[in-house]
């Protein structure tokens, strides 16, 4: 097994169990809506997925380890993929914020910066964006 194959294989093994975390987030209200396993299907192809292991991780999500990247911005874009398919439903309820601080937590982030970046980030996603934020966002390139 060459190098290369070692780095892929860490590398798949990461994307499984963000695969995996985001199963469970969309899950935890019970039944996948059609929205949720569109969302999904989309992670899976993002995350190379195959149908096998998409099977087994929508079967018991829990069982996939959270194996964190070792850049920020990854871990952000990981952060930004659990908010996608919590507000696919366009609500968060507190199981689902608990969940999203534990794998934040999990990722990497310290728990104060957690609570901080999923207050903000359910700020952004509920639409309670200030003035401020709107025009920064707006003018963005």
């Amino acid at each position: 097994m060459s190098f290369t194959d070692l780095f892929e294989s860490g590398e798949h093994g990461r994307n499984l169990g963000h695969f995996a975390s985001i199963a469970n987030m969309a899950s935890i209200d019970g039944e996948l809506n059609a929205e949720e396993e569109k969302m999904l299907r989309r992670f899976a192809r993002k995350l190379d997925i195959d149908e096998s292991e998409y099977d087994a991780v929508l079967k018991n999500p829990g069982k996939y380890p959270i194996n964190p990247p070792n850049s920020a911005d990854r871990r952000l874009e990981r952060m930004h993929d659990l908010f996608e398919m919590i507000f696919a439903d366009h609500e968060i309820d507190d199981h689902e914020r608990f969940l999203i601080e534990k794998y934040a937590i999990g990722l990497g982030y310290s728990a104060e910066l957690a609570q901080k970046l999923i207050k903000r980030s359910i700020e952004i996603y509920s639409g309670g964006l200030d003035m401020e934020d709107y025009r920064y966002l707006l003018n963005k390139k």
